[in-house]
This record gives structure tokens, sequence and C-alpha cells, in this order.
């Protein structure tokens, strides 16, 4: 506790307790597509806070009236305005409905769940003595060019162009081929390979004026994420991720596949080794990290990028597949302050995207015993899927479909343009890799031409 909370956050002026609260930021679709996180805050009997996008203000207006849905056990929801394009434009939003809650809740933690709200996430917890990334890491983890600056030696080359700097970008440091990133988006979005000054120049013109872009040399090897639960600076757990990307036929950055735990090789131990490296240099604190890598044509690791938030897609399902345990409860205990451990992974899952061709969605088919597609689409909770036991037989565990049927697909340039994925799980990788193929072959998206 810090002199801001012993100067009276516990109690209202007449002397009453305050309640005991949580706060989640992020989009209010992943706090409710995972409702473990309500669950267990309301278990320990704290009042559930988020602070989401204004975005999601028709979603929350939707759902908090079905006592279904877990949105409808949030007792507060604060929404903020900003863009991704506008470096800090969340913040003061989130600083005013912080200081609101300041007066009305004894605030026991606070935890980012997305991407967009980390830094001021970092800098609430820090004004209320929580445990966090640290602010170094809350700002880093939030920006890809200060990801850059802090670790040099651990990144690719790069060309930071400032908002107001397109027409003085010094052609001859850029590498080619290369990968053109706007620094503050997330989900690969606006993310792809020029092969040239010329297409350099014409991407550029793609950007809002404001938006800080850097050019960066292409690492074509292999992709991998690493998960690790950091508690009082101390790393407890650490677990590589394989992805496999668009990239190899096409000029997108686009995830199509997650393996968790990839398969342990020299390329484990050198990314792990990285991301000590990485945790060390960004001084982080408390939380989880998600960290891309990739190989180099000598096998070294290069930081894409490291965000101070769960993994997106379905990877914390696979976690809770791999290992039998879900994350997040420990995830949770970090931000508490609360002694957290969690276990070595006792079985492969994989998360697998499967390709449409675009038109508009009339059905998804899927050929495979007890098994049917489920529409999880306008941010509706996953269902639950439990882990089996490590010796089981590989299985087809879910097919989910995103988008609603007549929904227009386009082409998969990011990762909002994915439709249909599945998971399974098996005791060994050549297990897996063989119901991948037999599921692949058993799932069909049906689509008419636009």
């Amino acid at each position: 506790m810090n002199e801001h909370q012993r100067a009276g956050t516990e109690r209202h002026l007449d002397g009453t307790a305050k309640p005991r609260a949580f706060i989640l930021t992020g989009a209010l679709a992943v706090v409710c597509r995972d409702p473990i996180y309500i669950e267990d805050l309301l278990r320990r009997g704290l009042k559930v806070l988020v602070i989401t996008a204004t975005d999601w203000r028709s979603y929350a207006e939707a759902h908090r009236g079905d006592p279904a849905h877990p949105a409808s056990a949030i007792n507060e929801i604060a929404f903020v305005d900003g863009s991704v394009e506008s470096e800090g434009s969340f913040l003061p939003g989130v600083i005013e409905h912080a200081g609101r809650w300041r007066e009305q809740y004894d605030v026991e933690g606070i935890y980012a769940v997305g991407e967009t709200l980390v830094e001021p996430t970092g800098l609430v917890a820090d004004y209320f003595g929580l445990p966090f990334p640290g602010l170094r890491a809350s700002r880093a983890c939030r920006s890809k060019y200060l990801q850059r600056w802090y670790m040099p030696d651990l990144s690719p080359a790069c060309v930071l162009i400032p908002p107001g700097a397109r027409g003085s970008v010094d052609d001859g440091a850029v590498r080619f081929p290369a990968v053109v990133k706007p620094a503050t988006r997330h989900s690969s979005q606006g993310v792809l390979m020029v092969h040239g000054r010329a297409e350099l120049a014409e991407q550029l013109l793609d950007y809002p004026e404001q938006e800080t872009i850097l050019v960066e040399q292409a690492i074509t090897g292999q992709e991998y994420s690493i998960e690790s639960l950091i508690q009082d600076g101390k790393t407890l757990y650490a677990s590589v991720t394989r992805k496999e990307t668009t990239d190899v036929d096409s000029q997108y950055f686009v995830e199509m596949a997650h393996t968790v735990p990839a398969p342990r090789d020299d390329a484990w131990d050198a990314v792990q080794r990285a991301n000590e490296a990485m945790l060390d240099r960004l001084g982080f604190e408390n939380g989880i990290t998600h960290s891309e890598w990739r190989l180099d044509e000598h096998g070294e690791p290069h930081l894409m990028e490291v965000a101070a938030r769960t993994p997106g897609d379905g990877i914390m399902l696979l976690y809770r597949l791999a290992t039998g345990r879900p994350m997040e409860p420990e995830i949770l205990r970090i931000a508490l302050g609360e002694a957290a451990d969690y276990p070595a992974a006792q079985r492969y899952a994989r998360q697998v995207y499967v390709a449409h061709r675009p038109g508009t969605l009339v059905d998804v088919a899927v050929d495979w015993p007890g098994v049917e597609a489920r529409w999880v689409n306008d941010g509706n909770p996953w269902p639950d899927i439990p882990p089996l036991a490590a010796d089981a037989p590989a299985a087809l565990r879910a097919v989910f479909v995103y988008e609603s049927l007549g929904t227009k697909l386009g082409p998969i340039r990011s990762s909002d343009d994915r439709a249909v994925t599945f998971f399974i799980d098996a005791p060994t990788i050549a297990e897996l890799d063989e119901i991948e193929e037999r599921v692949r072959r058993a799932v069909t998206i049906h689509t008419t031409p636009l």
C-alpha cells in the first residue's frame, strides 16, 4: 500500500467501509468471452469494474440485462473515447473514471485483459500501489518503437517514421524486403511486406498522418510466442507457442495456427533466453507477457513485439487443454499480490484457422461425429471446453464460427478477417498433426461469390 492508498481509499468520509473492488480493462467482449475473470472475482467478494472503449457501449446495452450473460454480473462499466491511431488518446478518460472510483471503492487490483488500455492501466495501478508490470514495461509494451529503443540488439533493423515525417524517410537505411508496421495497432492491422522504395512510398500514404510507423527488416523464419507469468520480478512460468502465418505466400502477417507447447528443440531454448533478456531490459515486475519472436537464417531470435496482457485468439484455451488448468486465476492472484503457480503442459493443443473463399457466408459444415459448428459471433461467451486426461486419444474439441450467416468475407489480411477456427489436442505432436489433417478435410466453409 502506498501513500495514496493510506490517504483514505478504504473508507468513505462518513467512516463506512468502501466496497472492495477490482478493475478489468480492455474490449468488453474479450472480458465477457472468458467469464472466469468475473466469476473468480465475484467468489472473492469483490465488485467487478470494467473500463472499455466507447465502441462497446451497444454491446453492453444488449447484454447487461441478460442474467445468463457475464456482462450482467459486472457492477459498473465505464466507457472511454480514443483511437489506436492516436497515442495516449484513451488515457484522459481512464484517469477520469479511475478518479471517480477511488472515491467510491477500495480498489484492490487492476488488470488489462486486452491490448488497448495497457498503458493507462499501469498508471492507475502505480497510483494505488498495486502489483503491475512497472511503468517502463506498461509503456514500452504498448509501443513497438519503444521496444526497439530499449532492445535494439534483440530487434530487427528498423527505421522509425514519426507523424509528419513521411516525406523525409531515410531510404538508405531501409533494408528490403521490409515490413511496414503501425506502432500502436494490434491484430496485425496495417502490417504488410514491401519489396522496394516505390512500394514503400505508396503504402505510407495509406496511414493517417498522426500515426507513427515502423519500417523493419523482414525476418522470415519460424515464428514463436512466449507466454510468461512474472511475480516480483521473477519468472514463475514460461512456455513457447509455435505459430503459422500467412506471410509464407502473401504480403500479410496473419496468424493461422498456434501450438501449445511448441516441440522442445534448439529454437525453444534460444527464444527462452532472448525472452529472459527482454524481461530484464523492461524491468518487468508483475503480470503476464505475450512476446512474439522470429528466427533469422542463423537461428537467432528477433523480437517482433511484446504485450503486457494475455495472448489473443484462443491461446488461453490452449493452455487449459495442454496443462489441465486455466491460467486466468493465476493472473488474478499476481494482480492481487497472492502467491501464484502454474503447471507444465502434459498434452499438446492446437488452434487452426480455416482459410475461406471470399464471398457471402452461407454455411459451415463439420463432418465429424459429435461435433458441430458453434457460433460465437457478436462477442458471445465461449462454451466451456474441459481438459482431457494426458493420455486421452487425439480429439477435435470445438469448431467456432466468428461471423454471422450472411456476412461478407473478404481476403484474410488481418486477424479480424478470419471467420472459422477449430481446436484439437493430443498426447503427442505426431498425433496432433495427424488429426489436424483429418479435421481440415472435415470442415467446409460455404460462401457464395460477392
